[in-house]
């Protein structure tokens, strides 16, 4: 007869690799019914004060700092049939209303243009926005005021470059949520498919402070919605998951219950904010910074600088602090942590508020890019999945790299393929490297039997 193991000295059971990957195909799943929903809500942003009461497309013509008016501009229907022409104003601006939603062409007119003045990209006189009812779309082409800059346009190594540094910023947004899941995971090993709504609630939460409420400047708004998303993680694990745990619930069944809280709170989160995209009153219109064939923004950059920033700091905490070493204990094996005098449960409730306040910053930063909607985290949950698989379970640092990868896999596949194919490249990556390293870029291997 074996002798019996004391329960601290047993060998943790390895959580297997497949079951998380099994997760992430079922969310594909998921994402595949609402597919339509998602492409309108990303592509077609809102930018415009008129969307909720006027149908239509809308746009502006500019070269440098100055208008172009009088450029005439056509709208056509799916069938080819002209549904409205209109010229610029004095302020480059132009509005078509449409009378019913739908796909439909929007063509400028190259003859109109003034001399001296061109399309930066020649070959795209011709846009295809989606148009919603009591929505008004953006259809923007981009001017340049040099003809020889208009003709030749950017170079593919100018392509990649400005990709890459989307990549990049797109990569460290995604890191940002995807920590928070994985430190969640490596610490109690659930699969938060709630942490998506956490994600919108920090941008929502921004929103209304910014636009509706107080209109606090939108960094004073983020700071709040910060600490409001990790009071919300708080609350999640106090309120549910701990009482969970505690009563023996096992993980396949928490697994199915955030499923069902996600879908809760998206739907409150839709009641509450509405169905309808809105950005923020802050950093909407800017003037891009050339940097060689890179150009940015402001805001654009700032995004970059404060998502490097807290990445730094998370890496600090977890390497430098007392608690963040327990984190990385517990991580490693609960019952080891818990003999050695380390307080587990309030090690969980610190991830869990870490977790909820990074997931709220990275849905203020994503929002900042495109507009506030309520199923702005459910699109990017399956790229929070990919970035934490990639990089290896239940690793920040391995989250960080993962998201980058995928950030930067997204964007780039742009420079050569369509772009509503991007996100098909980024998991065709992850498939990549796991038919090579199936514990992922920084995962450790395990023994399974």
């Amino acid at each position: 007869m074996l002798p019996h193991v004391p329960r601290f000295l047993r060998r943790p059971r390895p959580r297997s690799l497949a079951t998380a990957v099994l997760l992430v195909t079922v969310q594909v799943l998921v994402l595949c019914l609402t597919v339509s929903s998602a492409s309108a809500q990303e592509d077609d942003p809102d930018d415009n004060p008129q969307a909720e009461a006027t149908t239509g497309i809308a746009g502006s013509f500019s070269a440098g700092d100055e208008p172009v008016p009088n450029v005439s501009v056509i709208v056509t229907d799916e069938d080819g049939s002209q549904v409205a022409e209109t010229v610029s104003d004095a302020d480059g601006n132009w509005l078509i209303e449409i009378a019913e939603p739908g796909r439909y062409d929007v063509t400028v007119d190259t003859e109109t243009l003034p001399e001296g003045i061109a399309l930066r990209n020649p070959d795209r006189t011709t846009l295809s926005p989606s148009v919603r009812e009591g929505r008004v779309t953006q259809s923007l082409f981009q001017l340049a005021g040099d003809t020889d800059e208009a003709i030749t346009g950017p170079t593919t190594l100018d392509r990649i470059a400005q990709a890459s540094v989307n990549g990049v910023k797109f990569g460290l947004i995604i890191a940002m949520t995807a920590i928070g899941l994985s430190l969640i995971f490596g610490t109690t090993g659930l699969v938060n498919f709630a942490h998506a709504e956490m994600v919108t609630f920090g941008a929502i939460v921004a929103w209304f402070l910014n636009v509706e409420g107080p209109q606090l400047q939108l960094l004073g708004a983020a700071a709040i919605a910060i600490v409001l998303g990790g009071v919300l993680g708080g609350l999640l694990e106090r309120g549910m998951f701990q009482p969970l745990r505690e009563r023996g619930t096992g993980q396949f069944q928490r697994l199915v219950i955030t499923i069902g809280l996600g879908i809760v709170l998206r739907q409150i989160l839709l009641i509450w904010f509405g169905p309808n995209s809105k950005p923020y009153s802050d950093y909407r219109i800017q003037e891009t910074i050339d940097i060689g064939p890179v150009s940015v923004t402001p805001r654009d950059l700032g995004i970059i600088v404060l998502s490097l920033l807290t990445l730094v700091l998370v890496a600090l905490l977890l390497q430098k602090t007392r608690i963040g070493k327990a984190m990385r204990a517990v991580s490693d094996n609960v019952d080891l942590a818990e003999s050695s005098g380390i307080d587990v449960k309030r090690i969980i409730l610190f991830v869990w508020v870490l977790g909820g306040a990074l997931a709220a910053f990275g849905g203020v930063l994503q929002a900042a890019t495109t507009s506030v909607n309520y199923l702005m985290g459910f699109q990017l949950l399956l790229l929070m999945f990919a970035g934490m698989i990639l990089g290896g379970l239940g690793t920040a640092y391995g989250a960080m790299i993962g998201s980058l990868v995928v950030g930067l896999t997204t964007e780039v596949s742009t420079v050569w393929l369509s772009a509503e194919l991007k996100y098909v490249w980024a998991l065709a990556v992850l498939i990549i490297v796991l038919l090579f390293k199936p514990e992922g870029i920084l995962g450790v291997k395990q023994r399974v039997g």
